[in-house]
């Protein structure tokens, strides 16, 4: 399983679609992240002032249509990840049935994510 952090308005923008992000446009790729750990630090590196809440779609890497490629962070890992880590980009839109589970980001009191918990 792979995660992508994603603002509940755009997770629900266009629900009969596959989702894609501004990323794929931009850099050619879906951003993903490896395990809840890894995700954590993006979302407080890259997404403390995004819109809440923040969801983490669990992706089955098995049920993706797009391609998948395993690379490293470019120019460097978010703060608290490894230097060794690498990251899963999807290639394409991530079609809806590649989702096995929708987490909501915690955040502390500082506005640090914290945990990622079920929504329902």
């Amino acid at each position: 399983m792979i995660y992508h952090l994603v603002p509940l308005p755009e997770w629900n923008a266009l629900p009969g679609q596959p989702y894609a992000p501004a990323s794929l446009a931009d850099e050619g790729f879906v951003h993903c992240s490896p395990d809840e750990a890894t995700t954590l630090a993006v979302a407080n590196a890259f997404y403390a002032n995004a819109p809440r809440p923040l969801l983490a779609l669990v992706l089955d890497e098995d049920r993706l249509t797009a391609g998948l490629e395993w690379e490293r962070a470019v120019p460097a890992p978010p703060p608290g990840v490894a230097d060794d880590v690498s990251f899963p980009h999807v290639f394409g839109p991530l079609n809806r049935e590649a989702v096995a589970e929708v987490l909501e980001v915690e955040w502390d009191a500082e506005g640090r994510a914290t945990a990622l918990r079920n929504t329902t």
